[in-house]
């Protein structure tokens, strides 16, 4: 269980104005960031302009312990308590282990599917679109003149499943389910 990686989801929301300092220190944090031990990579997802000022940051390292070992660093510490007054909450995350980020509901807080239905769920989503996505999306490519390439078109395919089962799929398919799939 220790080698199967973990991530991160950490959430900020950040006072009207500040966005830009939120920014700036973004352009701090992220470099430290990538040069712990064990880190794989990291997504940011910025607000909606005018709407929203919430920020998303997941963050997978390739051991809880390596995680969790970044998410305690001095160094951290030192960089939230700098932009602590940016905050309009708290610095709040959850770590989770393999996919179980795919499955985090706030209204769950910290309570995690059992594996088989996790695998079940995370099936009967990626199925459809592994089948919706490419016949979309391949045709588009071959208007723009871009040339068939088993690699590059699989690359492109399977970034936006992925895109969308995080972004869209997950958040949305595990609420509809969440009476089972938590039970």
């Amino acid at each position: 269980m220790e080698n199967q990686g973990a991530s991160v989801v950490i959430t900020h929301h950040i006072q009207d104005g500040k966005q830009q300092e939120y920014e700036k220190w973004l352009d701090e944090i992220v470099p430290v960031t990538k040069h712990s031990e064990g880190f794989i990579d990291l997504q940011i997802v910025r607000p909606i302009p005018d709407l929203t000022f919430v920020y998303t940051v997941i963050i997978r390292f390739d051991t809880i312990k390596n995680l969790r070992s970044w998410m305690e660093s001095d160094d951290r510490k030192k960089l939230i308590d700098r932009a602590h007054p940016l905050f309009t909450k708290n610095d709040n995350y959850q770590i989770k282990s393999g996919l179980d980020f795919l499955f985090n509901s706030e209204n769950e807080g910290n309570k995690v599917p059992v594996r088989w239905k996790q695998f079940l769920v995370t099936w009967s989503a990626i199925y459809p679109l592994s089948i919706l996505i490419p016949f979309v999306i391949l045709p588009f490519l071959r208007v723009f003149s871009i040339p068939a390439n088993h690699y590059s078109d699989g690359f492109i395919i399977s970034g936006i499943i992925v895109f969308l089962m995080v972004f869209l799929v997950m958040p949305n398919y595990t609420r509809l389910i969440k009476k089972w799939l938590y039970k």
